[in-house]
């Protein structure tokens, strides 16, 4: 996995003639669905490549279903692995979910939380893997229903990881959600992951329908909470690439940056404050020698 770090934006197509015409400096990287990239060339693919000439990306996927009963379809992961290359895109990302079943569902649905699912799931993605040669990273859902589940969805998606040794997009917003939603510690479930899999993470807004249900919807500002829990991801797992997602209701770009600028800061907090441990540590092994 190549290594990148720092402050991350999901592009949306709106986004493109601001950044084009001026990227704000506290932008790391761009994030992008191949799935809407994918079909454009002309003026819109050449704008684009102009800034994947220029600018780090990286792909988070929306429709390779790896939850599916259906064959994983080859076509368009043929199609996705020459997208990586053609724009130099080392990091492909998906999420834990499945979203076809004899044809797309056009939603995110939940992956059952049972030990035959995670083997299964895990099996996908270790032949997405072969395909494109390189890693997959996968992201933790938000989900509102659990059909038929065994098994816990921490405990299920360790056992994903492991099993299928791939990458983690740690989502802050939606364990946030989830936590809300199925009454679980997000401390303790962040606490739970493996630092040696996190490769990014994804922070968003989301909208409160009631006191026991949000909805996941990348429409809205980052609440306190889930700043706090960013916060405390850091404190963690140390400081890691992290990316503001927002999908519509788009404010001006400076509004965005205050987001961005906010992440900044708590990845210093989170740099200085590791720098600071590992100095008192050698000094105590200093000590004691």
């Amino acid at each position: 996995m190549t290594a990148f770090g720092g402050v991350g934006l999901g592009l949306r197509r709106e986004l493109l003639d601001p950044v084009l015409q001026h990227k704000p400096d506290i932008i790391d990287f761009f994030e992008v669905a191949p799935e809407n990239w994918l079909p454009f060339g002309g003026k819109l693919g050449q704008k684009f490549r102009a800034l994947t000439e220029q600018h780090r990306f990286i792909c988070h996927g929306l429709s390779l279903s790896l939850g599916s009963p259906d064959p994983l379809d080859l076509e368009f992961l043929a199609a996705v692995k020459t997208f990586l290359k053609t724009h130099q895109i080392k990091l492909y990302s998906e999420h834990l979910s499945y979203c076809s079943a004899g044809g797309h569902l056009y939603d995110l649905m939940p992956i059952p939380f049972t030990s035959a699912a995670a083997r299964y799931v895990a099996g996908r993605i270790r032949q997405v893997q072969d395909v494109l040669e390189q890693q997959l990273v996968i992201e933790n859902v938000s989900y509102y229903a659990a059909p038929g589940q065994e098994m816990s969805e921490l405990d299920f998606t360790l056992e994903v990881l492991q099993q299928a040794d791939c990458g983690l997009l740690l989502d802050v917003n939606n364990v946030y959600v989830n936590s809300v939603n199925h009454s679980y510690d997000a401390r303790a479930f962040i606490a739970a992951m493996p630092t040696q899999r996190l490769v990014y993470g994804h922070i968003a807004g989301h909208y409160r329908a009631s006191d026991t249900l949000l909805i996941d919807t990348h429409g809205a500002a980052v609440v306190d909470p889930v700043w706090q829990l960013l916060e405390f991801a850091y404190q963690r797992h140390g400081e890691f690439p992290t990316l503001l997602e927002r999908d519509f209701n788009l404010p001006e770009l400076t509004v965005l940056e205050q987001e961005l600028l906010q992440i900044k800061s708590l990845q210093q907090q989170a740099s200085v404050a590791q720098t600071s441990t590992q100095q008192t540590s050698l000094k105590s092994i200093t000590a004691v020698g």
